[in-house]
């Protein structure tokens, strides 16, 4: 076989179909090739079919693009969607949750004689229902902790929950849909009334039609991967233990699981025993055969207080984002992102009698220039830095012009060459921990990996860029580094002290100059230069910088004529505090009363790292503080603006003030080889902005970096701005970049009158993110010459001169 094709099915009507995009973007960017050719199917909230492009896989999440399908892509019937599904070896479902896990796809495949990857129709039915699997494999003779089910249409909701809490005396439970994933609708509840209204909740939202009830357990909760080997036999690889606070008896919810915070920490490997390890892997391997499962899957567990395993989910369909648990524990063992989806379309291959093409052994090219991917730092936004590195550095792996090696700068200033697995950790000090304890989990696992890997059948010795950490001074990184790709937010990343570091000893870097991130840093005094370049139509929020000081010793009579000064002073109704100097994200807050300030001021002086949710009016998630002490605050009037949503495939827009949220990236075209023969002026391209979408008042850190989370509706659609009005928009961002001498890309974010065309300035960052599914990638894609993330990233290299 020359090329094998592979039919990639993404989406879905269930509430994780953003998750599926983010699996369905690894896929496309790791296992895609040469010899493997892939075309993407989305199936829509009605599943519905559609043939949608590569380019539309990088939309941030399905209400990104649901609403215009009809325009960017091909509607199927089902008899299309067979016929252009048959036209490939293999279909790979990657959805998660209800019709993706549960057997209903598979059905639909084998019904039509579609060959698949991944477990068949009966045996995901049999493991995804949660109420039934538990019963399952307590019949089996495996440890299980009992539960007890609620029927959406039945009246004995109450007193199934009464007698559940009596006869095993819980003082806490679990309340979760039956067949649903595993991170949404999951609540902790303390009482039986708590555990009605959960379970009510559910039902109400149609999450699903039965509920499970569970005492909450008590343990160490872990997930292990399982591959099956070329014979068919389940392998589990090395677990992974997840750390949680239980204090408030929270739980692993989608946040804790999908956005890389503190709150959580993920073991790879584990801190259990080798003991426990291998009854874990032993017990997995068992009922995996026992589902009669394939090719791969993820189980979830606990080890409990008793010393008893207790495996809680069975998901048949494991999420893939990039530092997935699937990669994450398959790195343990030295495969790489494409060598373990590799190994798993082989398996399925077997299956079906398929060949599995042999890639072309590559010809003698000219050497590869390095680039050094540096993220971490000090800063709030240390997490949302190691989405970027981590995004920039696997994606460059694919790059024909350059060799990407993955860089920790850690919060003492110490800089790390990491390993393949260790870059692939859930927060940057996990990959400090795991750094700094290398040697002896190498040591002390050793025989547990090499077990794993002769029964996978793969090479003893891994490749070397699965060998061991090298610490470093940032001095030294700098004297062996030719070009360093910035991957850092907020900090001495951003405000030009790392830039003028690298031009001392000149090494180059994407991103503007040290002047020029040391102005858009400052938030204030980026305000007050917009303010006096005086461009028609342009301007910055109104605002007011004040010292934290200035607030020592206020009485609440002071808040409250404070706050009366401000609202009369910026002519506001209500405002935004925010740190002056900080990333984007951290610690920005809607204030709607004097004792809003008051109480944001406390806490900025206890300097908390975190404000809980709920906290506030209208704070639905927790807002991440600035690691180092707030020194000064910036605060704005606060712009309303008009309410757009996207529900179902409708796009609904409703004009309040005629002011919207949009971020446009700036992008500056490669430099020629010799940058003396430059001409001074810079030759910027401004990309077609997104309209950007808050649940609330103020974009989380979720909606603007995580995959699944947020909406990003790229190019605004001309029903809500008109060309005029975008073209007009678009020429005063691209003078204010000029003006404000922007070097190789960035990104600003502004309100944008959609009426008048003015632009009032958010911010600027002189390094935006590059998560997986930052709109940076969505504007490139939406040029008319489209620019995919990789050759985007080769642009943000070479428009330096490297």
């Amino acid at each position: 076989m020359k090329k094998l094709k592979i039919a990639l099915i993404c989406g879905g009507p269930s509430l994780e179909r953003g998750i599926s995009l983010n699996s369905a973007r690894s896929v496309l960017d790791h296992l895609g090739s040469a010899s493997i050719e892939i075309q993407p199917f989305y199936l829509d909230q009605k599943k519905r079919a559609y043939r949608i492009s590569k380019a539309q896989l990088y939309s941030n999440t399905p209400s990104d693009f649901d609403f215009k399908l009809h325009q960017t892509a091909t509607a199927l019937s089902p008899a299309k969607f067979l016929q252009l599904l048959k036209k490939n070896h293999l279909a790979f479902p990657v959805m998660h949750g209800s019709f993706g896990e549960d057997g209903a796809i598979q059905s639909f495949l084998e019904k039509n004689q579609m060959p698949f990857i991944g477990s068949s129709a009966s045996a995901c039915k049999s493991c995804f229902d949660k109420y039934s699997s538990n019963q399952i494999i307590s019949k089996l003779g495996f440890y299980t902790l009992p539960s007890a089910l609620l029927k959406i249409y039945r009246q004995d909701h109450r007193m199934i929950i009464s007698r559940f809490f009596q006869k095993h005396r819980l003082k806490r439970a679990i309340v979760k849909p039956a067949s649903g994933g595993s991170s949404i609708g999951v609540f902790s509840v303390a009482t039986p009334k708590e555990a009605l209204e959960k379970a009510g909740l559910i039902f109400s939202k149609r999450l699903d039609t039965r509920v499970v009830l569970e005492p909450f357990a008590e343990g160490l909760e872990f997930t292990v991967i399982i591959l099956q080997n070329r014979f068919g036999l389940p392998v589990a690889i090395l677990p992974t233990e997840i750390e949680t606070d239980y204090a408030k008896h929270q739980i692993f919810d989608f946040r804790k699981k999908y956005l890389p915070t503190r709150q959580v920490a993920y073991h790879c490997p584990p801190r259990f025993s080798n003991e426990t390890i291998e009854e874990i892997q032993v017990r997995a391997e068992q009922l995996f055969a026992a589902f009669s499962l394939q090719d791969f899957g993820r189980f979830d567990g606990w080890v409990l207080k008793n010393g008893q395993i207790w495996f809680s989910d069975f998901n048949p369909v494991s999420g893939m984002e990039q530092n997935s648990f699937l990669f994450q524990q398959a790195s343990r063992v030295g495969l790489s992102h494409r060598a373990v989806l590799k190994h798993i379309v082989q398996t399925a291959c077997r299956r079906y009698g398929l060949a599995f093409p042999e890639e072309k052994k590559k010809e003698k090219t000219t050497p590869k220039k390095p680039v050094h991917v540096l993220f971490g730092g000090s800063t709030s936004e240390r997490q949302v830095s190691l989405m970027s590195g981590t995004n920039v550095w696997l994606k460059l792996k694919k790059s024909q012009k350059y060799e990407p090696h993955p860089f920790l700068l850690d919060i003492q200033g110490n800089v790390w060459k990491l390993p393949y697995h260790l870059t692939l950790n859930h927060t940057a000090e996990e990959i400090l921990a795991n750094c700094q304890r290398a040697s002896q989990d190498q040591e002390r696992l050793k025989f547990l990996e090499k077990k794993v890997k002769v029964r996978l059948f793969l090479k003893e010795e891994a490749p070397e860029e699965f060998g061991l950490p090298q610490k470093m001074s940032l001095k030294e990184f700098a004297e062996n580094s030719a070009f360093v790709f910035l991957g850092l937010h907020g900090g001495a990343g951003e405000d030009g002290t790392l830039q003028k570091f690298l031009q001392e000893h000149h090494v180059k870097f994407n991103g503007p100059e040290e002047k020029t991130s040391f102005l858009c840093m400052d938030k204030w005094q980026t305000a007050q230069t917009i303010k006096n370049l005086n461009l028609p139509g342009l301007g910055p929020i109104p605002g007011k910088a004040l010292p934290l000081s200035f607030f020592a010793g206020f009485a609440s009579s002071d808040f409250s004529r404070a706050w009366q000064n401000l609202l009369f002073e910026l002519k506001a109704k209500t405002l935004v505090i925010k740190p002056r100097q900080d990333g984007c994200s951290s610690g920005v807050l809607h204030l709607f009363s004097a004792s809003d300030l008051e109480k944001y001021i406390h806490l900025a002086e206890k300097k908390v790292p975190l404000i809980e949710k709920n906290t506030f009016p209208g704070q639905k998630n927790p807002i991440e503080m600035p690691l180092q002490p707030i020194e000064e605050l910036l605060i704005e009037k606060y712009i309303k603006t008009d309410t757009i949503r996207v529900k179902g495939s409708k796009l609904k827009h409703h004009f309040k003030t005629g002011w919207i949220e949009i971020t446009v990236g700036v992008l500056e075209q490669a430099k020629a080889k010799n940058p003396t023969t430059l001409p001074k002026k810079h030759r910027l391209t401004v990309f077609n902005p997104s309209i950007t979408i808050a649940e609330n008042e103020v974009l989380s850190v979720e909606e603007k970096f995580q995959g699944g989370t947020g909406v990003n509706i790229t190019p605004p659609p001309l029903s809500i701005v008109s060309a005029p009005v975008l073209q007009h928009a678009k020429k005063l961002i691209g003078s204010l970049a000029e003006k404000l001498k922007i070097e190789g890309y960035s990104r600003i974010d502004a309100f944008l009158n959609i009426k008048t065309g003015k632009l009032l300035i958010i911010e600027i960052n002189t390094l935006p993110g590059l998560t997986p599914s930052t709109v940076f990638y969505h504007q490139a894609l939406a040029e008319k010459k489209p620019l995919f993330p990789e050759n985007l990233l080769e642009e943000l290299i070479a428009n330096k001169g490297y």
